[in-house]
Protein backbone atom coordinates (compact mmCIF):
# COMPACT_ATOMS: atom_id res chain seq x y z
CA UNK A 1 0.00 0.00 0.00
CA UNK A 2 1.07 3.72 -1.07
CA UNK A 3 2.24 5.99 1.87
CA UNK A 4 1.55 8.73 -0.40
CA UNK A 5 -1.73 10.59 -0.44
CA UNK A 6 -3.58 13.10 -2.88
CA UNK A 7 -4.71 16.33 0.16
CA UNK A 8 -7.33 19.39 -0.58
CA UNK A 9 -7.26 22.08 1.85
CA UNK A 10 -9.18 25.28 1.49
CA UNK A 11 -6.90 28.11 3.33
CA UNK A 12 -9.79 30.99 2.00
CA UNK A 13 -13.40 30.76 -0.04
CA UNK A 14 -15.37 27.57 1.81
CA UNK A 15 -17.36 28.94 4.95
CA UNK A 16 -17.28 32.33 3.18
CA UNK A 17 -18.00 34.00 -0.38
CA UNK A 18 -14.26 35.54 -1.66
CA UNK A 19 -10.36 35.53 -0.51
CA UNK A 20 -10.47 32.12 -2.41
CA UNK A 21 -7.17 29.96 -1.80
CA UNK A 22 -7.09 26.44 -2.11
CA UNK A 23 -4.49 23.70 -1.94
CA UNK A 24 -3.70 20.55 -3.34
CA UNK A 25 -0.97 18.12 -2.59
CA UNK A 26 0.66 15.46 -3.30
CA UNK A 27 3.20 12.94 -1.69
CA UNK A 28 4.17 11.19 1.98
CA UNK A 29 2.35 12.96 4.60
CA UNK A 30 3.94 16.51 5.33
CA UNK A 31 6.18 15.70 2.50
CA UNK A 32 3.52 16.77 -0.22
CA UNK A 33 4.06 18.68 -3.33
CA UNK A 34 1.95 21.65 -3.44
CA UNK A 35 -0.08 23.49 -5.95
CA UNK A 36 -2.62 26.44 -5.07
CA UNK A 37 -5.38 27.72 -6.76
CA UNK A 38 -6.37 31.01 -6.24
CA UNK A 39 -5.34 33.65 -4.33
CA UNK A 40 -8.30 36.13 -3.69
CA UNK A 41 -8.72 39.06 -1.47
CA UNK A 42 -12.07 40.08 0.65
CA UNK A 43 -13.54 43.09 1.09
CA UNK A 44 -13.53 45.29 4.48
CA UNK A 45 -16.39 46.95 6.11
CA UNK A 46 -17.22 49.77 8.86
CA UNK A 47 -17.80 47.59 10.81
CA UNK A 48 -15.85 44.62 10.92
CA UNK A 49 -12.47 45.70 9.92
CA UNK A 50 -12.60 49.74 9.90
CA UNK A 51 -9.30 52.00 7.59
CA UNK A 52 -8.47 48.03 6.58
CA UNK A 53 -7.72 48.45 2.81
CA UNK A 54 -8.07 44.81 1.99
CA UNK A 55 -8.38 41.23 3.30
CA UNK A 56 -6.25 38.77 2.79
CA UNK A 57 -6.13 34.50 3.47
CA UNK A 58 -3.44 33.75 6.11
CA UNK A 59 -0.86 32.06 4.02
CA UNK A 60 1.08 31.03 7.51
CA UNK A 61 0.96 27.43 6.54
CA UNK A 62 1.44 27.78 2.74
CA UNK A 63 4.46 30.25 3.67
CA UNK A 64 6.60 27.95 6.19
CA UNK A 65 6.14 25.31 2.90
CA UNK A 66 7.52 27.45 0.54
CA UNK A 67 9.83 25.26 -0.94
CA UNK A 68 7.44 22.54 -1.32
CA UNK A 69 5.13 24.83 -3.67
CA UNK A 70 5.26 24.08 -7.30
CA UNK A 71 2.40 26.67 -8.77
CA UNK A 72 -0.13 28.97 -8.02
CA UNK A 73 -3.01 28.30 -10.87
CA UNK A 74 -5.50 31.21 -11.18
CA UNK A 75 -8.68 29.97 -12.46
CA UNK A 76 -9.88 33.80 -13.88
CA UNK A 77 -10.10 37.30 -13.14
CA UNK A 78 -12.27 38.69 -10.21
CA UNK A 79 -10.51 40.00 -7.61
CA UNK A 80 -11.21 37.46 -5.01
CA UNK A 81 -9.44 34.67 -6.86
CA UNK A 82 -6.13 37.03 -8.61
CA UNK A 83 -6.07 40.18 -5.64
CA UNK A 84 -3.74 38.82 -3.63
CA UNK A 85 -1.28 37.17 -6.19
CA UNK A 86 1.01 40.19 -5.60
CA UNK A 87 0.48 40.47 -1.69
CA UNK A 88 1.59 37.47 -1.33
CA UNK A 89 4.28 36.70 -3.70
CA UNK A 90 7.30 37.73 -1.53
CA UNK A 91 5.99 35.14 0.76
CA UNK A 92 5.72 32.11 -1.53
CA UNK A 93 7.85 33.07 -4.64
CA UNK A 94 6.26 30.73 -6.72
CA UNK A 95 5.33 31.00 -10.33
CA UNK A 96 2.04 31.83 -11.41
CA UNK A 97 0.15 30.31 -14.21
CA UNK A 98 -3.12 31.79 -16.04
CA UNK A 99 -4.70 32.47 -19.16
CA UNK A 100 -4.36 35.95 -21.11
CA UNK A 101 -6.76 37.93 -20.00
CA UNK A 102 -6.04 36.93 -16.23
CA UNK A 103 -2.23 36.52 -16.62
CA UNK A 104 -3.03 40.83 -18.46
CA UNK A 105 -5.12 41.80 -15.37
CA UNK A 106 -2.17 39.74 -13.08
CA UNK A 107 0.87 41.34 -14.74
CA UNK A 108 -0.48 45.24 -13.48
CA UNK A 109 -0.76 43.82 -10.30
CA UNK A 110 2.54 42.92 -10.25
CA UNK A 111 4.05 45.52 -11.59
CA UNK A 112 2.39 47.77 -9.22
CA UNK A 113 4.23 45.99 -5.98
CA UNK A 114 7.52 46.19 -8.02
CA UNK A 115 7.88 42.68 -8.33
CA UNK A 116 8.53 40.68 -12.36
CA UNK A 117 6.19 40.17 -14.48
CA UNK A 118 7.67 36.86 -15.51
CA UNK A 119 6.28 35.86 -12.35
CA UNK A 120 2.86 35.55 -14.26
CA UNK A 121 2.72 32.54 -17.54
CA UNK A 122 0.27 32.37 -19.63
CA UNK A 123 -1.06 29.00 -20.77
CA UNK A 124 -3.15 27.94 -23.48
CA UNK A 125 -6.34 26.42 -22.75
CA UNK A 126 -7.66 22.56 -22.61
CA UNK A 127 -5.94 20.35 -24.12
CA UNK A 128 -2.85 22.75 -23.15
CA UNK A 129 -1.53 21.13 -19.80
CA UNK A 130 1.07 22.44 -17.95
CA UNK A 131 3.15 20.00 -15.36
CA UNK A 132 3.75 21.16 -11.68
CA UNK A 133 5.53 18.18 -9.78
CA UNK A 134 3.55 15.62 -9.55
CA UNK A 135 0.58 17.18 -10.88
CA UNK A 136 -0.63 17.88 -14.33
CA UNK A 137 -3.28 21.04 -14.73
CA UNK A 138 -4.97 21.79 -17.57
CA UNK A 139 -7.39 24.83 -17.96
CA UNK A 140 -10.81 24.31 -19.32
CA UNK A 141 -12.89 27.13 -20.54
CA UNK A 142 -15.86 27.58 -18.76
CA UNK A 143 -18.32 30.44 -18.72
CA UNK A 144 -18.46 32.74 -16.01
CA UNK A 145 -19.04 36.67 -15.25
CA UNK A 146 -15.38 37.88 -16.82
CA UNK A 147 -13.58 36.52 -19.98
CA UNK A 148 -11.38 32.99 -19.99
CA UNK A 149 -12.34 31.55 -16.68
CA UNK A 150 -11.78 28.32 -16.33
CA UNK A 151 -12.50 25.02 -14.37
CA UNK A 152 -8.46 23.19 -13.86
CA UNK A 153 -8.60 19.57 -14.88
CA UNK A 154 -6.12 18.54 -12.32
CA UNK A 155 -4.35 14.87 -12.80
CA UNK A 156 -2.16 13.25 -10.03
CA UNK A 157 -0.74 9.82 -9.49
CA UNK A 158 -4.07 9.09 -7.61
CA UNK A 159 -6.73 10.13 -10.19
CA UNK A 160 -7.76 13.35 -11.60
CA UNK A 161 -9.91 16.19 -9.82
CA UNK A 162 -11.89 18.82 -11.29
CA UNK A 163 -11.90 22.35 -9.80
CA UNK A 164 -14.78 24.28 -11.06
CA UNK A 165 -13.77 27.50 -10.38
CA UNK A 166 -16.56 30.45 -10.42
CA UNK A 167 -19.18 28.72 -13.10
CA UNK A 168 -22.38 28.70 -14.86
CA UNK A 169 -24.03 27.09 -17.87
CA UNK A 170 -24.09 29.81 -21.10
CA UNK A 171 -24.30 28.22 -23.81
CA UNK A 172 -24.45 31.92 -25.54
CA UNK A 173 -22.29 34.45 -23.38
CA UNK A 174 -21.55 36.75 -25.71
CA UNK A 175 -17.97 37.46 -24.61
CA UNK A 176 -15.40 34.61 -23.92
CA UNK A 177 -16.26 30.89 -24.46
CA UNK A 178 -19.58 29.04 -24.41
CA UNK A 179 -20.39 25.73 -22.25
CA UNK A 180 -19.35 22.82 -23.88
CA UNK A 181 -21.26 20.10 -22.50
CA UNK A 182 -19.85 17.27 -24.93
CA UNK A 183 -16.04 18.95 -23.77
CA UNK A 184 -17.07 18.37 -19.84
CA UNK A 185 -18.45 14.68 -21.13
CA UNK A 186 -15.11 14.27 -22.70
CA UNK A 187 -12.88 15.10 -19.36
CA UNK A 188 -14.77 13.08 -17.43
CA UNK A 189 -15.58 9.99 -19.37
CA UNK A 190 -12.17 8.19 -17.56
CA UNK A 191 -13.21 8.47 -14.09
CA UNK A 192 -13.31 11.37 -11.49
CA UNK A 193 -11.89 11.51 -8.38
CA UNK A 194 -13.70 14.46 -7.10
CA UNK A 195 -15.50 17.68 -7.82
CA UNK A 196 -14.62 20.84 -6.40
CA UNK A 197 -17.39 22.84 -6.80
CA UNK A 198 -18.71 26.62 -6.86
CA UNK A 199 -22.15 26.80 -4.12
CA UNK A 200 -22.76 29.86 -4.39
CA UNK A 201 -26.39 29.91 -5.71
CA UNK A 202 -27.54 26.30 -4.88
CA UNK A 203 -30.16 28.07 -3.23
CA UNK A 204 -31.85 29.08 -6.27
CA UNK A 205 -34.42 26.95 -8.20
CA UNK A 206 -35.16 28.21 -11.16
CA UNK A 207 -32.27 27.19 -14.02
CA UNK A 208 -29.96 30.28 -14.75
CA UNK A 209 -30.23 32.30 -17.85
CA UNK A 210 -27.69 33.54 -20.55
CA UNK A 211 -26.29 36.53 -20.34
CA UNK A 212 -27.67 36.72 -24.15
CA UNK A 213 -31.06 37.22 -22.39
CA UNK A 214 -30.32 40.84 -21.21
CA UNK A 215 -29.45 42.66 -24.28
CA UNK A 216 -32.87 42.89 -25.74
CA UNK A 217 -34.58 44.29 -22.40
CA UNK A 218 -31.08 46.81 -21.62
CA UNK A 219 -31.74 47.90 -25.93
CA UNK A 220 -35.71 48.30 -24.66
CA UNK A 221 -35.43 50.23 -22.01
CA UNK A 222 -32.45 52.76 -23.28
CA UNK A 223 -34.24 53.72 -26.30
CA UNK A 224 -37.53 54.39 -23.96
CA UNK A 225 -35.25 56.85 -22.03
CA UNK A 226 -35.68 60.55 -23.09
CA UNK A 227 -32.60 62.86 -20.77
CA UNK A 228 -29.03 61.15 -20.68
CA UNK A 229 -28.46 57.17 -19.27
CA UNK A 230 -26.02 56.16 -17.26
CA UNK A 231 -25.58 52.25 -16.29
CA UNK A 232 -23.08 50.65 -14.11
CA UNK A 233 -22.35 46.45 -13.83
CA UNK A 234 -19.30 45.17 -12.39
CA UNK A 235 -16.61 46.34 -14.17
CA UNK A 236 -14.87 42.98 -14.58
CA UNK A 237 -18.09 41.87 -16.68
CA UNK A 238 -16.76 42.50 -20.08
CA UNK A 239 -19.66 41.13 -21.63
CA UNK A 240 -22.40 43.03 -19.88
CA UNK A 241 -20.16 46.39 -20.23
CA UNK A 242 -20.10 45.53 -24.53
CA UNK A 243 -24.10 44.93 -24.09
CA UNK A 244 -24.82 48.01 -22.28
CA UNK A 245 -22.59 49.95 -24.87
CA UNK A 246 -24.46 48.02 -27.91
CA UNK A 247 -27.93 49.18 -26.26
CA UNK A 248 -26.79 52.92 -26.15
CA UNK A 249 -25.16 52.51 -29.75
CA UNK A 250 -28.72 51.19 -30.91
CA UNK A 251 -30.07 54.05 -29.30
CA UNK A 252 -28.27 56.48 -31.22
CA UNK A 253 -26.19 57.39 -28.49
CA UNK A 254 -22.44 58.56 -27.71
CA UNK A 255 -20.92 56.25 -25.12
CA UNK A 256 -18.56 57.29 -22.32
CA UNK A 257 -16.48 55.05 -20.32
CA UNK A 258 -16.02 56.19 -16.85
CA UNK A 259 -14.23 54.81 -13.86
CA UNK A 260 -10.81 53.35 -14.02
CA UNK A 261 -11.33 49.71 -13.43
CA UNK A 262 -13.82 49.96 -16.12
CA UNK A 263 -11.28 51.20 -18.72
CA UNK A 264 -8.52 49.11 -17.18
CA UNK A 265 -10.90 45.96 -17.81
CA UNK A 266 -12.11 46.82 -21.59
CA UNK A 267 -8.26 47.99 -22.12
CA UNK A 268 -7.42 44.43 -21.24
CA UNK A 269 -10.07 42.65 -22.53
CA UNK A 270 -8.87 44.31 -26.43
CA UNK A 271 -5.39 43.43 -25.83
CA UNK A 272 -5.87 39.91 -25.59
CA UNK A 273 -8.00 39.58 -28.23
CA UNK A 274 -11.22 38.50 -26.47
CA UNK A 275 -13.33 41.46 -26.95
CA UNK A 276 -13.52 42.79 -30.66
CA UNK A 277 -15.83 44.93 -32.10
CA UNK A 278 -16.55 47.15 -29.38
CA UNK A 279 -18.86 50.25 -29.85
CA UNK A 280 -16.55 53.43 -30.72
CA UNK A 281 -15.87 55.05 -27.37
CA UNK A 282 -15.97 59.30 -26.65
CA UNK A 283 -13.54 61.11 -24.18
CA UNK A 284 -15.76 62.86 -20.85
CA UNK A 285 -14.51 66.41 -21.96
CA UNK A 286 -16.12 65.63 -26.09
CA UNK A 287 -18.89 64.27 -24.60
CA UNK A 288 -19.48 68.08 -23.09
CA UNK A 289 -19.96 69.02 -26.18
CA UNK A 290 -22.78 66.31 -27.13
CA UNK A 291 -26.50 66.86 -26.50
CA UNK A 292 -27.70 64.88 -22.64
CA UNK A 293 -30.42 62.81 -25.04
CA UNK A 294 -27.37 61.54 -27.14
CA UNK A 295 -25.38 60.62 -24.37
CA UNK A 296 -25.00 56.87 -22.38
CA UNK A 297 -22.14 56.95 -19.67
CA UNK A 298 -21.19 53.25 -18.70
CA UNK A 299 -19.80 53.89 -14.93
CA UNK A 300 -18.42 51.85 -11.95
CA UNK A 301 -19.42 51.73 -8.72
CA UNK A 302 -22.32 49.38 -8.67
CA UNK A 303 -21.94 48.35 -4.95
CA UNK A 304 -22.31 51.07 -3.77
CA UNK A 305 -18.39 52.07 -3.51
CA UNK A 306 -17.69 55.90 -2.15
CA UNK A 307 -14.82 56.61 -4.53
CA UNK A 308 -16.30 55.10 -7.78
CA UNK A 309 -17.96 57.05 -10.45
CA UNK A 310 -21.70 56.52 -9.37
CA UNK A 311 -21.18 57.43 -5.99
CA UNK A 312 -19.23 60.81 -7.41
CA UNK A 313 -22.30 61.02 -9.98
CA UNK A 314 -24.32 60.96 -7.25
CA UNK A 315 -22.76 63.78 -4.83
CA UNK A 316 -22.79 66.08 -7.78
CA UNK A 317 -20.48 66.04 -10.37
CA UNK A 318 -17.76 63.41 -12.09
CA UNK A 319 -15.24 64.43 -14.99
CA UNK A 320 -17.50 67.13 -15.70
CA UNK A 321 -20.65 65.09 -16.14
CA UNK A 322 -23.42 66.00 -13.85
CA UNK A 323 -27.03 64.27 -13.97
CA UNK A 324 -30.50 66.09 -14.16
CA UNK A 325 -34.10 65.50 -13.41
CA UNK A 326 -35.45 63.45 -16.00
CA UNK A 327 -32.16 61.40 -16.79
CA UNK A 328 -32.11 57.70 -16.36
CA UNK A 329 -29.65 55.32 -14.08
CA UNK A 330 -29.33 51.62 -14.14
CA UNK A 331 -28.22 49.12 -11.94
CA UNK A 332 -27.37 46.53 -14.50
CA UNK A 333 -25.81 44.09 -11.46
CA UNK A 334 -26.94 42.43 -8.25
CA UNK A 335 -25.94 43.90 -5.07
CA UNK A 336 -24.01 41.67 -3.37
CA UNK A 337 -25.18 41.27 0.60
CA UNK A 338 -23.26 43.99 2.88
CA UNK A 339 -23.35 46.53 0.22
CA UNK A 340 -27.16 47.66 0.56
CA UNK A 341 -26.50 50.39 2.45
CA UNK A 342 -24.33 52.15 -0.04
CA UNK A 343 -25.81 51.26 -2.91
CA UNK A 344 -29.21 52.18 -1.32
CA UNK A 345 -27.26 55.83 -0.17
CA UNK A 346 -27.20 56.22 -4.17
CA UNK A 347 -30.32 55.87 -4.97
CA UNK A 348 -31.81 58.13 -2.50
CA UNK A 349 -29.11 61.08 -3.37
CA UNK A 350 -30.13 60.14 -7.08
CA UNK A 351 -33.65 60.42 -6.50
CA UNK A 352 -32.83 63.61 -4.82
CA UNK A 353 -31.48 65.10 -8.07
CA UNK A 354 -35.07 63.62 -10.09
CA UNK A 355 -32.84 60.51 -11.77
CA UNK A 356 -35.28 57.68 -11.84
CA UNK A 357 -33.42 54.90 -10.87
CA UNK A 358 -33.94 51.02 -12.14
CA UNK A 359 -32.50 48.06 -10.46
CA UNK A 360 -32.96 44.17 -11.07
CA UNK A 361 -35.45 43.63 -8.80
CA UNK A 362 -37.07 42.97 -11.75
CA UNK A 363 -34.76 40.33 -12.97
CA UNK A 364 -34.71 41.64 -16.61
CA UNK A 365 -31.30 43.64 -16.64
CA UNK A 366 -28.84 41.07 -14.85
CA UNK A 367 -28.16 37.62 -15.03
CA UNK A 368 -25.76 35.94 -11.82
CA UNK A 369 -22.47 34.48 -13.11
CA UNK A 370 -23.08 31.65 -10.89
CA UNK A 371 -24.90 28.43 -11.13
CA UNK A 372 -28.40 27.92 -9.96
CA UNK A 373 -29.05 24.66 -7.70
CA UNK A 374 -30.53 22.61 -11.45
CA UNK A 375 -27.28 23.85 -13.32
CA UNK A 376 -25.30 22.35 -10.56
CA UNK A 377 -27.34 19.23 -10.48
CA UNK A 378 -26.78 18.70 -14.91
CA UNK A 379 -22.93 19.57 -13.94
CA UNK A 380 -22.21 16.94 -11.71
CA UNK A 381 -24.28 14.37 -13.65
CA UNK A 382 -22.20 14.98 -16.29
CA UNK A 383 -19.00 14.78 -14.63
CA UNK A 384 -19.95 11.97 -12.66
CA UNK A 385 -17.56 12.30 -9.61
CA UNK A 386 -16.67 9.56 -6.79
CA UNK A 387 -16.88 12.98 -4.25
CA UNK A 388 -18.38 16.31 -4.68
CA UNK A 389 -16.83 18.92 -2.53
CA UNK A 390 -18.54 22.15 -2.22
CA UNK A 391 -16.88 25.49 -2.28
CA UNK A 392 -16.78 29.55 -2.98
CA UNK A 393 -20.00 29.53 -0.51
CA UNK A 394 -20.90 30.05 2.93
CA UNK A 395 -21.16 27.58 5.47
CA UNK A 396 -25.14 26.97 4.72
CA UNK A 397 -24.13 27.26 0.73
CA UNK A 398 -22.10 24.24 1.39
CA UNK A 399 -24.28 22.12 3.45
CA UNK A 400 -27.03 22.69 1.39
CA UNK A 401 -24.90 21.55 -1.31
CA UNK A 402 -23.34 18.23 0.07
CA UNK A 403 -27.39 17.57 1.18
CA UNK A 404 -28.22 17.85 -2.54
CA UNK A 405 -25.56 15.46 -3.97
CA UNK A 406 -26.40 13.37 -1.20
CA UNK A 407 -29.91 12.94 -2.21
CA UNK A 408 -28.51 12.09 -6.30
CA UNK A 409 -26.67 9.14 -4.97
CA UNK A 410 -23.37 10.82 -4.68
CA UNK A 411 -21.09 11.16 -1.43
CA UNK A 412 -20.79 14.89 -0.28
CA UNK A 413 -17.83 16.24 1.67
CA UNK A 414 -18.28 19.39 3.53
CA UNK A 415 -14.94 21.20 3.93
CA UNK A 416 -14.60 24.26 5.46
CA UNK A 417 -10.77 26.44 5.55
CA UNK A 418 -8.19 24.76 7.32
CA UNK A 419 -10.02 21.33 7.14
CA UNK A 420 -7.46 18.94 5.13
CA UNK A 421 -8.98 15.91 3.34
CA UNK A 422 -7.40 13.46 1.96
CA UNK A 423 -8.50 12.47 -1.35
CA UNK A 424 -6.79 8.94 -1.05
CA UNK A 425 -8.53 5.54 -2.29
CA UNK A 426 -11.96 5.37 -2.42
CA UNK A 427 -13.14 6.87 1.09
CA UNK A 428 -12.33 10.54 1.39
CA UNK A 429 -11.55 11.47 4.99
CA UNK A 430 -10.19 14.78 7.29
CA UNK A 431 -7.00 14.29 7.38
CA UNK A 432 -6.08 17.58 10.08
CA UNK A 433 -7.08 21.08 11.02
CA UNK A 434 -4.90 23.86 10.05
CA UNK A 435 -5.07 27.04 11.88
CA UNK A 436 -6.45 29.46 9.05
CA UNK A 437 -7.38 33.26 9.34
CA UNK A 438 -7.35 36.66 7.58
CA UNK A 439 -4.76 39.00 7.52
CA UNK A 440 -5.24 42.88 6.72
CA UNK A 441 -3.78 44.75 4.25
CA UNK A 442 -3.55 48.25 6.55
CA UNK A 443 -2.16 50.80 4.60
CA UNK A 444 0.83 49.44 3.21
CA UNK A 445 1.41 47.20 5.86
CA UNK A 446 0.20 43.56 6.31
CA UNK A 447 -1.60 43.17 10.11
CA UNK A 448 -2.87 39.80 11.42
CA UNK A 449 -6.41 40.06 12.05
CA UNK A 450 -5.74 39.01 15.59
CA UNK A 451 -3.00 40.99 16.70
CA UNK A 452 -5.30 43.64 17.83
CA UNK A 453 -4.70 46.69 15.73
CA UNK A 454 -8.12 46.59 14.28
CA UNK A 455 -9.66 46.14 17.86
CA UNK A 456 -7.74 48.97 19.10
CA UNK A 457 -9.37 51.03 16.60
CA UNK A 458 -13.09 49.24 16.50
CA UNK A 459 -12.75 50.37 20.43
CA UNK A 460 -11.47 54.26 20.62
CA UNK A 461 -14.26 54.24 17.33
CA UNK A 462 -17.12 52.83 20.00
CA UNK A 463 -15.58 54.70 23.38
CA UNK A 464 -13.27 57.58 22.69
CA UNK A 465 -9.96 58.14 23.39
CA UNK A 466 -8.36 59.78 26.46
CA UNK A 467 -4.72 60.65 27.05
CA UNK A 468 -3.39 61.20 30.59
CA UNK A 469 -0.11 63.35 31.06
CA UNK A 470 1.73 63.48 34.62
CA UNK A 471 5.09 64.60 35.24
CA UNK A 472 7.12 63.14 38.81
CA UNK A 473 10.11 64.92 39.95
CA UNK A 474 13.63 63.66 40.25
CA UNK A 475 12.63 62.51 44.19
CA UNK A 476 9.21 60.34 42.38
CA UNK A 477 6.87 63.27 43.72
CA UNK A 478 4.30 64.83 41.10
CA UNK A 479 4.90 67.83 39.70
CA UNK A 480 2.01 69.99 39.14
CA UNK A 481 -1.36 68.40 38.09
CA UNK A 482 -2.03 65.64 35.81
CA UNK A 483 -3.38 66.88 32.52
CA UNK A 484 -6.11 65.25 29.82
CA UNK A 485 -6.51 65.68 26.03
CA UNK A 486 -10.13 63.86 25.18
CA UNK A 487 -11.43 61.96 21.42
CA UNK A 488 -14.45 61.25 20.53
CA UNK A 489 -16.45 61.80 23.91
CA UNK A 490 -18.85 64.69 24.53
CA UNK A 491 -17.46 67.85 25.98
CA UNK A 492 -19.98 68.06 28.50
CA UNK A 493 -21.44 65.14 30.85
CA UNK A 494 -24.11 64.64 33.68
CA UNK A 495 -22.15 67.11 36.24
CA UNK A 496 -22.62 69.68 33.01
CA UNK A 497 -19.05 71.02 33.59
CA UNK A 498 -16.24 70.62 31.17
CA UNK A 499 -15.33 66.46 30.55
CA UNK A 500 -12.15 67.50 30.68
CA UNK A 501 -11.83 69.34 33.76
CA UNK A 502 -14.03 66.47 35.86
CA UNK A 503 -11.41 64.30 34.72
CA UNK A 504 -8.43 66.16 35.59
CA UNK A 505 -9.72 67.11 38.92
CA UNK A 506 -10.91 63.22 39.58
CA UNK A 507 -7.02 62.32 38.57
CA UNK A 508 -5.65 64.88 41.00
CA UNK A 509 -7.62 64.16 43.56
CA UNK A 510 -6.76 59.91 42.70
CA UNK A 511 -2.73 60.73 42.87
CA UNK A 512 -3.21 62.71 45.84
CA UNK A 513 -4.56 60.19 47.74
CA UNK A 514 -2.13 57.22 45.99
CA UNK A 515 1.10 57.81 48.03
CA UNK A 516 4.78 57.50 47.51
CA UNK A 517 4.70 53.79 47.52
CA UNK A 518 2.21 53.90 43.79
CA UNK A 519 4.31 57.19 42.78
CA UNK A 520 7.48 54.98 42.67
CA UNK A 521 5.84 52.05 40.76
CA UNK A 522 4.60 52.98 36.95
CA UNK A 523 2.63 50.27 36.23
CA UNK A 524 0.72 50.92 39.60
CA UNK A 525 0.44 54.41 38.56
CA UNK A 526 -0.63 53.60 34.97
CA UNK A 527 -3.09 51.45 36.31
CA UNK A 528 -4.72 53.46 38.62
CA UNK A 529 -4.91 56.50 36.46
CA UNK A 530 -6.91 54.23 33.50
CA UNK A 531 -9.10 53.12 36.18
CA UNK A 532 -9.90 56.59 37.46
CA UNK A 533 -10.53 57.97 33.94
CA UNK A 534 -12.58 55.23 32.88
CA UNK A 535 -14.99 54.94 36.09
CA UNK A 536 -15.23 59.36 35.82
CA UNK A 537 -15.83 59.04 32.08
CA UNK A 538 -18.52 56.15 32.74
CA UNK A 539 -20.50 58.55 35.70
CA UNK A 540 -20.35 61.29 33.32
CA UNK A 541 -20.73 60.37 29.69
CA UNK A 542 -21.86 56.57 29.88
CA UNK A 543 -18.63 55.80 28.41
CA UNK A 544 -15.32 54.14 28.91
CA UNK A 545 -13.08 55.35 26.34
CA UNK A 546 -9.56 53.67 25.46
CA UNK A 547 -6.93 55.64 27.87
CA UNK A 548 -3.58 56.28 27.46
CA UNK A 549 -1.17 56.94 29.91
CA UNK A 550 1.96 58.99 29.94
CA UNK A 551 4.18 59.51 32.93
CA UNK A 552 7.53 61.18 32.28
CA UNK A 553 9.93 60.99 35.38
CA UNK A 554 12.67 64.21 35.76
CA UNK A 555 15.88 62.22 36.08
Amino acid sequence: MSNERLIYLPLGGAGEIGMNAYVYGYGRPGKERLIVVDMGVAFPDMDGSPGVDLILPDISWLAERRHQIEAVFITHAHEDHVGAVAHTYEALKAPVYARAFTSNIARRKMQEHGYPENAIRTVDAWPGVTTAGPFKVGFLPMSHSIPESSSLIIDSPEGRVIHTGDFKLDETPLVGEPFDPDLWAEVSKDGVKALICDSTNVFSPAPGRSEASVGPEITKLVKSAKGMVVATTFASNVARVKTLAEAGEAAGRSIVLMGRAMKRMVEAAVETGVLTDFPPLVSPEAAQDIQRENLMLLVTGSQGERRAASAQLARGKYQGMQLKEGDLFLFSSKTIPGNEKGVIRIINQFSELGVDVVDDSTGRYHVSGHANRPDIERLTAIVKPQVVIPMHGEHRHLREHVKLADANGMTGVLAVNGMMIDLSGNQPRVAEYVETGRTYLDGTVQIGALDGVVRDRIRMALNGHVLVTLIMDDEDQPLGEPWCEVMGLAETGRSRAPLVDVLEEDLSQWVNRAGKKIWRDDDKLNEGLRRAVRQTAQDETGKKPEVTVVVSRLS
